[in-house]
């Protein structure tokens, strides 16, 4: 399967993990408010709370700008950093090789639709599985500013939570939330892969367009939309999992919140 723009395993690792910590370090503050709109719900269950504290993504921004500072929108970039280089660099770098791998290296035309999905999936999978501390330190961090006034932070900074979940907590506890992140992950990986290859070669036929920087930009956004769309219920359980240590496993916590909230999103 010959292609003029294969590039290797290192090459590939290497850009996609610059590439995934660029992207984490522009966008973290909306993940941070993410996660925390993720948690918040459980919380005002649990506590009888009438109203919410966060509302929406941009007000979720501007409260934990108002009451935290600015800086408290980029906790958990240490670790953040950290998961991108390990699963930014894996999944993608590792994608072209399993892809090939399945489709056999003397195939010549176009990879099936379902051989596209299977790498992505393995390759997610894999690359999560290896960087499942990481985001489990990520989270932690990001969650952090919801303990109640006057309740003293956990962590101090990344180090410290890595090794303050090893020390207290046991190394299996890095791996908390494991089976959500793979789901998540995995799911996430396939659809925004394959549906990128699928985009991009869709829009390649159209005449006028050539595979440059603005047909990526289009096949990435199509691509993220899609992604970010099937993955949102894992990803709500994932986050419940690693930030709220009172769930047993990943279908109590699934189904808690399906029941007791109806759809996850």
């Amino acid at each position: 399967m010959s292609d003029p723009y294969q590039i290797s395993f290192a090459q590939a690792f290497l850009c996609s993990a610059f590439a995934a910590c660029f992207a984490e370090f522009c966008t973290i503050p909306l993940d941070t408010a993410k996660v925390r709109l993720q948690l918040q719900k459980k919380v005002g269950i649990d506590d009888g709370v009438g109203l919410p504290k966060y509302k929406g993504l941009l007000g979720t921004v501007k409260t934990i700008a108002r009451e935290e500072g600015i800086s408290a929108l980029w906790k958990g970039i240490v670790p953040g950093l950290h998961r991108q280089c390990l699963y930014g660099g894996l999944r993608i770098g590792l994608y072209d090789p399993v892809k090939t791998f399945l489709v056999g290296s003397a195939f010549v035309g176009e990879v099936p639709l379902y051989h596209m999905i299977l790498a992505a999936l393995l390759t997610g999978a894999l690359a999560i599985t290896i960087a499942n501390p990481t985001d489990l330190v990520k989270v932690r961090l990001q969650a952090e500013g919801q303990l109640p006034t006057g309740v003293p932070k956990r962590y101090s900074g990344a180090i410290d939570a890595y090794l303050t979940i090893l020390r207290q907590e046991g190394i299996g506890a890095l791996w908390t939330g494991l089976g959500a992140n793979i789901a998540r992950n995995a799911i996430i990986n396939a659809a925004e892969l394959a549906s990128y290859d699928k985009v991009k070669r869709t829009i390649l036929k159209i005449p006028g367009f050539m595979d440059n920087v603005y047909t990526h930009l289009l096949a990435g956004l199509g691509a993220g939309l899609f992604a970010v769309f099937i993955g949102s219920p894992v990803d709500v359980v994932k986050s419940r999992m690693m930030g709220d240590s009172t769930y047993k496993s990943t279908f109590e916590c699934f189904l808690k919140t399906l029941l007791n909230e109806n759809f996850i999103i």
